[in-house]
């Protein structure tokens, strides 16, 4: 059996010593204020011998595993998908590897994987928790398992959570639609007792309360995650039928906003001339839209970044104060709301 690269043949072939080798190996060449010409050296050479790291050894060594798990709602959504990236890159920087699963927003599922997750031994969990999870935050509190959530937390539980201020966000983007000259402003939102959500419903009421168009109508229809295609469809028959049709829309997320704008377009509706369009969220298809749509952009390359940094503070002191981050979103103007 042909014997394994180690750290002294590369650093024979470099004509260093083995730690200097160590330091530019695990991404520590910077702290070590090793020479970029030296470092670049020792990678070519370590690529050239076909180095591979010895995780067993390094794992016994420092008695960790050196992973993450990543536990999102729903990796098929390109924002779960943007930030599972997103901290797989962060991670890899800082020499971990992530683990990653998505719990279709089913509680039972989301446990089920952290479960495999603590079994493979990872350090710490970043995890989007889907409604009813509660429990599953206190369980992890008490075992003393270092975690952080992202997107969405309970107010209700202390816990490491990196978030976007989602009331203001959807204030500003009905405040947008107002101004613009909507008085009918209809929003769709998931049924939930998920925070994030919920704040997102406060603040298009908020909105149109501080303008005086709140009103008796009730504007605000919900869609169950499992029944999405049904009934966005029925929401946008009762929001744009009748006597005093709503002007404007306000979705609640992407998946949301995709679906009735398919729907939208095949009733014939005009955007933005009939019906001006917001949605919280990115997505492609706003771009291939015949109406390129408004949206909020959300922060993802910073909530990645300060999730796994977090994570790693906790992991290196589980005394530390719980973080709470909120991070402020952008609305992005475009053609939709008559801009």
């Amino acid at each position: 059996m042909k014997k394994k690269v180690s750290l002294k043949d590369i650093a024979r072939e470099a004509g260093v010593s083995a730690a200097l080798v160590s330091y530019v190996l695990t991404n520590k060449a910077e702290k070590a204020r090793v020479g970029k010409d030296i470092a670049k050296k020792i990678r070519q050479i370590a690529r050239k011998l076909n180095y591979q790291p010895n995780h067993i050894a390094r794992s016994l060594k420092s008695g960790r595993s050196y992973t993450i798990g990543l536990v999102v709602a729903d990796i098929s959504n390109p924002f779960f998908g943007n930030i599972a990236r997103t901290i797989e890159d962060e991670a890899k920087r800082n020499n971990y590897t992530v683990i990653f699963g998505s719990s279709d927003e089913n509680a039972e599922k989301s446990w089920s994987l952290i479960n495999v997750l603590l079994n493979r031994q990872v350090d710490g969990l970043i995890i989007t928790p889907t409604e009813g999870s509660e429990q599953q935050v206190k369980q992890l509190k008490a075992m003393n398992v270092p975690f952080v959530l992202i997107d969405r937390y309970f107010p209700a539980i202390p816990s490491n959570h990196v978030i976007i201020n989602n009331f203001e966000s959807a204030y500003q983007a009905v405040q947008h639609l107002i101004q613009k000259g909507r008085t009918r402003v209809g929003m769709i939102a998931y049924k939930t007792s998920l925070d994030h959500i919920n704040e997102r419903k406060r603040g298009y009421r908020e909105a149109l309360r501080d303008h005086d168009l709140l009103g008796k109508n009730n504007r605000l229809k919900e869609a169950r995650y499992s029944h999405l295609k049904t009934d966005v469809h029925a929401a946008i028959d009762q929001l744009c039928t009748g006597r005093k049709p709503a002007d404007a829309l306000f979705f609640a997320t992407n998946s949301l906003a995709i679906e009735g704008l398919k729907y939208i377009n095949e009733l014939g509706i005009r955007v933005p001339e009939e019906l001006a369009i917001v949605s919280f969220d990115e997505g492609e298809a706003f771009d291939l839209f015949y109406s390129p749509v408004t949206f909020v952009r959300q922060p993802i390359l910073d909530m990645g970044r300060e999730a796994v940094r977090v994570l790693l503070e906790q992991m290196g002191d589980t005394k530390k104060d719980t973080a709470q981050i909120s991070i402020d979103a952008e609305l992005v103007i475009r053609r939709s709301c008559g801009s």
